[in-house]
């Protein structure tokens, strides 16, 4: 089919353009004998619709019946698309999962107060949920790679027209009675809107953005059986999304961090972590801490601090007021980033990977929710190397959530390389931060 939409389109260009419609009337015209077959977003629920049974010009086009009852299909099913992109994002169910007046007491606690660049990197990686949002919401139950060229153009078009906006909002910054649920939500929404506004131009000929005219979105065949847009989980794995990239970057300017690589259960000589914050994966254990910084005077070792359960954990537990994020989402979106790109995944690297797993079919970031690589980059440690290493202190490296529980790190603890390991604890915001040390005979080198 797309060979020949690109030879009836050289053959009608005349058409196209003279039609008030553009293509699609162009097409109507042609087709089924109809030049008002306009497939506009304009309130009318008929100006997309066709008989192909009732039709005597579509039954007297011969070889070209087929083809062209295919072409007016998948027309019909891309418009139905932004019809119920447009239905989805007219509720308020974003603004009101997001809209929390609690984000910085119930996942911040830092004594630092860091976070005023928050809303800005939340707002940077905002291009791609949104993006993967649209061709989430495409794929209909279809396989993600079955017509990967379509599902590109989803995610590139979507995302375009989120920047303008996004540059309306890099003043705003995030303080602790900021509404940054209501900021994502805002721009989200008016960014869908713009997108939906797509459907117009698309049915016109026009190019969108850098996604194409309609026979880029119409590429491979992927709204021929589209059965409409799954208003529930959309909305479910963009919440899912946004709400895991706010809680991410409030807890990248804290000491927040996940260790392990071990055997699950632990027992190998080098701790045991928290079982209630943890993943098995893989044969391997990881377990999710933050160092709780003393926040009474001291002049025990507690003045260092222990390691605890992010703030916020808990609320993640309960699954309540932020549904669609686990912990467990957390440690895997995690180490999926980790093993991408280190403790450098940025939303440049979250665009990039997103947009190549949707046009090589090897992935579907939006069924994944926060789960998906980029969603958290909780900066990981993998300490599995010292099991049976004669690391000083090797078992106290991993710990349970406990006021008397500090880790010992008398060395590279993390993959056994030392520039791994500085790596991880400027990532983890730990520099000139002595604590782990206290046991160590030798300077640990970090």
């Amino acid at each position: 089919m797309d060979g020949w939409l690109n030879t009836w389109w050289s053959n009608h260009t005349a058409d196209i353009s003279s039609n008030t419609a553009g293509f699609a009337g162009a097409f109507g015209q042609w087709a089924i004998g109809d030049p008002d077959w306009s497939c506009r977003d304009d309130g009318s629920s008929s100006d997309c619709d066709f008989d192909p049974c009732d039709s005597r010009v579509l039954n007297d086009k011969g070889n070209d019946i087929r083809p062209a009852y295919y072409t007016m299909e998948s027309v019909n099913r891309l418009h139905a698309y932004f019809t119920g992109m447009g239905q989805a994002f007219e509720v308020a169910s974003i603004g009101a999962a997001l809209s929390k007046d609690s984000w910085a007491t119930v996942f911040y606690k830092d004594k630092d107060v860091k976070s005023v660049t928050v809303l800005r990197e939340v707002i940077n990686a905002i291009t791609t949920v949104i993006g993967i949002g649209a061709a989430f919401g495409g794929l209909g139950g279809a396989v993600a790679g079955a017509a990967a060229s379509s599902l590109n153009s989803l995610f590139t078009g979507a995302a375009a027209v989120a920047t303008p906006l996004i540059g309306q909002h890099q003043d705003d910054t995030f303080q602790k009675s900021a509404d940054l649920g209501g900021i994502l939500g805002k721009i989200v929404l008016e960014a869908m809107k713009s997108y939906i506004a797509a459907n117009n131009l698309l049915m016109h000929g026009d190019n969108f953005e850098s996604s194409g005219d309609i026979r880029s979105y119409l590429k491979g065949g992927l709204f021929l059986a589209f059965p409409g847009v799954d208003k529930v989980a959309l909305i479910d794995s963009m919440n899912a999304f946004l709400t895991g990239q706010a809680i991410n970057q409030l807890w990248r300017t804290q000491k927040i961090f996940i260790m392990g690589g071990g055997a699950c259960g632990d027992g190998q000589g080098i701790g045991s972590g928290p079982q209630d914050h943890s993943v098995c994966r893989d044969g391997k254990a990881w377990y999710l801490y933050y160092w709780q910084e003393n926040d009474v005077v001291s002049t025990t070792a507690h003045q260092w601090g222990w390691m605890a359960a992010p703030p916020g954990a808990d609320q993640l537990d309960a699954g309540t007021n932020y549904p669609g994020v686990t912990v467990a989402d957390v440690i895997n979106s995690s180490l999926d980033s980790y093993n991408v790109a280190r403790y450098s995944y940025n939303a440049d690297t979250a665009a990039s990977r997103a947009e190549d797993a949707l046009s090589s079919g090897w992935g579907n970031p939006g069924s994944k929710g926060a789960s998906w690589e980029g969603v958290f980059t909780v900066p990981v440690c993998d300490v599995g190397w010292a099991v049976g290493s004669t690391l000083q202190g090797k078992d106290f490296i991993l710990q349970p959530y406990d006021h008397d529980s500090r880790p010992v790190w008398c060395g590279p603890v993390c993959t056994g390389n030392l520039q791994t390991t500085k790596d991880f604890i400027a990532a983890a915001n730990m520099n000139n931060f002595d604590s782990p040390k206290h046991l160590c005979d030798q300077p640990p080198g970090y």
